[in-house]
């Protein structure tokens, strides 16, 4: 096992063509803007740590211009006042753009997440031009109901969309959390302030760049780029906000949660941390099992809250089980996620990759068994072998945390 080196296959085999980044500023009010203070921060390639580009960052009187021209666009501006099937069409059109675009999203997304380029392109680009067409079929759908009153009095519902709408999107899938956020909220009539995360900013830019050309009017879709600690806590706590989304950690949702109660009450929605069981018993296909366990466990290098992270196997198969399983994963190709051969490429940074490590450490300090793996790959990149532990029991951290990395923490029961 190690970094797979391109130089083994022919070199016309993948050609990596780093994107040229054309959007680094916030978008606010239909225009690329800096920020007021001029600062920016580095967005880095988790192949090698290199510095990508410097994006910039946001603040809270960023947000505050957002959330000015989302207000007044959503207030007064034609968006919500569409007929559905007005804004459906819009976003069909935005579906289409982001699909004769795929290559080059594809390629903004490996080179900023460490995602495989193969993935990217034929499965999470395609779902984010999935997401929009679905929503945009809901565009027209939205029904209040007639009730039957008691008295001579007439009775109805009428479902209205919220108003200016704050999504803080995670680095692990940005294409697809930023459409399965901004969809709906499309849909609806809402207007909407994006905070991409500060490790994965490029592709939301590129999205509000083709928002734009698909003519979703100016206010509606505001990215503003920035660290969580500054743009996304102006966002939760900000006043004229009616709702909040957030897909990330648990300790941030809980922050976001404090900052709405004690704001405005905004609605909130918490999409958080997962450390997902896996079961496996006697009569499984003890081969398929194997395939499933160690995909379910590394699939995007183990970056996903619903990584099958911890595997209990049931006695009479458990022997068969881990051998098949350590012969799987040493064979499990880490390397460029633009190879097409790669299965797994660089945790997303460095805060990343030195957080899985010390799970590692972790397991090994609390005696589970380290089968295979558990070290970092390559001189450069944050890159981690698959790693499996045994022996694993229900008070280690290996067993609780959810550690989003390439870790399965493996236990036997009867």
């Amino acid at each position: 096992m190690g970094i797979h080196n391109s130089d083994d296959i022919s070199a016309a085999a993948f050609v990596i063509k780093n994107p040229t980044i054309k959007f680094t500023k916030l978008f606010i009010n239909g225009e690329f803007v800096d920020s007021i203070s001029g600062k920016t921060f580095e967005t880095k390639d988790p192949r090698t740590g290199d510095v990508i580009t410097r994006v910039a960052e946001g603040d809270k009187e960023d947000v505050d211009l957002a959330v000015k021209a989302a207000r007044q666009s959503f207030d007064h501006g034609p968006w919500p006042r569409l007929p559905g099937s007005a804004r459906g069409r819009i976003m069909m059109k935005f579906a289409d753009l982001v699909e004769e675009n795929v290559e080059e999203l594809a390629a903004l997304e490996t080179l900023d997440a460490g995602k495989l380029f193969s993935v990217n392109k034929a499965r999470d680009i395609p779902h984010a031009a999935s997401s929009l067409r679905y929503y945009a079929g809901a565009a027209d759908k939205i029904h209040g109901e007639v009730l039957k009153m008691s008295r001579e009095l007439h009775g109805y519902t009428l479902q209205e969309p919220i108003g200016v709408v704050g999504q803080i999107i995670p680095w692990n899938y940005p294409s697809v959390m930023f459409f399965l956020k901004v969809s709906p909220a499309l849909a609806a009539g809402c207007t909407m302030i994006i905070k991409p995360a500060e490790q994965t900013p490029l592709t939301a830019l590129y999205y509000a760049h083709l928002a734009k050309l698909a003519g979703i009017p100016d206010g509606v879709l505001n990215v503003v780029t920035g660290l969580g600690s500054n743009a996304g806590a102006a966002i939760s706590s900000h006043m004229d906000i009616d709702a909040v989304s957030f897909t990330g950690s648990t300790e941030v949702g809980r922050k976001i949660l404090q900052a709405a109660a004690t704001s405005n009450l905004k609605v909130v929605s918490l999409e958080l941390g997962g450390k997902s069981p896996l079961i496996i018993f006697e009569d499984a296909d003890v081969d398929i099992a194997a395939d499933l366990a160690l995909f379910g466990a590394l699939y995007n290098k183990g970056e996903i809250c619903v990584a099958s992270s911890r595997v209990y196997v049931q006695e009479g198969i458990y022997d068969e089980f881990v051998k098949k399983l350590v012969k799987k994963a040493k064979a499990w190709v880490v390397g460029d996620p633009f190879d097409p051969k790669v299965q797994q490429g660089p945790q997303v940074d460095k805060m990343q990759h030195e957080k899985v490590l010390s799970y590692i450490e972790h397991g090994k300090r609390e005696g589970a068994t380290l089968l295979t793996g558990g070290r970092s790959l390559g001189e450069k990149g944050y890159f981690i072998e698959p790693t499996i532990f045994s022996d694993v029991n229900e008070e280690m951290l290996i067993a609780k945390d959810e550690i989003f990395g390439p870790v399965m923490a493996l236990a036997k029961f009867k």
